[in-house]
């Protein structure tokens, strides 16, 4: 079953046990984790996967992750791209980070199976900032935040159709574990959202200065990267 239209103009934000959640931390989740429908066009999809769909074809699926966080993927770093897709590149940050913000020079490519799943886990503070953010391509998605003190109490899921835009910050990018769930657990509403082969265009703010990991275990980091 597709998911209906009326369900996607529904709230792309959804708090489990919401009765459990002190106030101020939902209201801040709020504001620091969204999700924003039809962020990019369809054209300028095609024009990403057009330039990143060569590169990726060449890797082969992974069973496992350096951190144990990903099955079945692929990913590599970009840090040079074509004018119109820097474009885009230039508005996913412009939206989601602050004015004076430091960027990570290249932007990370996921490429996930389509029974590929991201396992519950928080970005290592090395090798990114305050904020996590990217577009989904291919497919839409359900991202699922766990705090990590509350994990069967605090949770929330955000819904990230095809195209949209996705920013984590604030709590949820300390104080929650992220996953995406596979297709069997893929529901929204009572409607099955159906899970294909996803591409995550990633932006990323560099780490504080006093929790950035050694020049060389950044290296050690097993992403091939080409220019």
């Amino acid at each position: 079953m597709r998911i209906s239209r009326s369900n996607l103009q529904k709230a792309l934000i959804y708090f489990h046990n919401l009765q459990k959640w002190p106030k101020e931390l939902a209201e801040e989740m709020k504001t620091c984790c969204y999700v924003k429908k039809d962020f990019i066009t369809e054209v300028e999809e095609k024009s990403l996967l057009t330039e990143v769909e060569p590169h990726m074809k060449r890797l082969r699926y992974e069973k496992s992750h350096w951190d144990d966080a990903i099955h079945l993927y692929r990913e590599r770093e970009q840090r040079k791209w074509r004018d119109e897709n820097l474009e885009v590149i230039s508005r996913i940050r412009s939206e989601s980070f602050g004015v004076n913000t430091e960027h990570l020079t290249y932007v990370h490519i996921l490429d996930l199976h389509k029974d590929g799943v991201i396992k519950p886990h928080i970005d290592s503070i090395r090798y990114c900032g305050d904020v996590i953010t990217g577009v989904s391509l291919l497919s839409d998605a359900i991202m699922r935040l766990r705090h990590k003190d509350r994990k069967e109490e605090l949770i929330v899921d955000l819904l990230m159709p095809r195209r949209s835009l996705y920013r984590l910050g604030g709590p949820g990018r300390y104080e929650f574990t992220h996953e995406v769930l596979g297709e069997s657990e893929s529901c929204w509403e009572g409607e099955k959202v159906p899970r294909n082969r996803r591409i995550s265009i990633i932006c990323r703010d560099l780490p504080k200065v006093t929790n950035r990991a050694k020049e060389e275990e950044i290296q050690l980091k097993p992403i091939p990267e080409e220019n």
